[in-house]
């Protein structure tokens, strides 16, 4: 059975940074993409960060893009979201997911595989 565990949310204040981890069990995920998404309360799930099966083409939400950052360990089966200057419109429960597919993707409905999330609080 496929899991998909993250951790590493919590509360931080404003400016400061987190990084998230999600560890992939009941099979490897080194042939495909991963990616995070994250859904505030009273909003959509939206994307946030993907990356493809090699670890070499990286995407970002634009606004995004200047703050985290996607990487993975395959040999840990494991993605993880660096995430810094932490603002609070970034409070969200953060999701990780895995698609079946060698090349990253934006959109939800393209993975597979999801966490159950993370909550991640930034507090002014």
């Amino acid at each position: 059975q496929v899991q998909m565990v993250e951790s590493g949310g919590g509360l931080v204040q404003a400016g400061g940074s987190l990084r998230l981890s999600c560890a992939a069990s009941g099979r490897t995920f080194s042939s495909s993409a991963m990616g995070w998404f994250r859904q505030a309360p009273g909003k959509e799930r939206e994307f946030v960060a993907t990356i493809n099966w090699s670890g070499v083409t990286k995407n970002y939400a634009d606004s995004l893009k200047a703050r985290f950052t996607i990487s993975r360990d395959k040999a840990k089966n494991t993605v993880y979201l660096q995430m810094n200057s932490l603002k609070p419109e970034d409070t969200a429960v953060y999701y990780c997911a895995a698609r079946e597919e060698l090349m990253a993707a934006t959109e939800a409905e393209m993975y597979d595989y999801w966490g159950r999330g993370t909550q991640v609080t930034v507090s002014s």
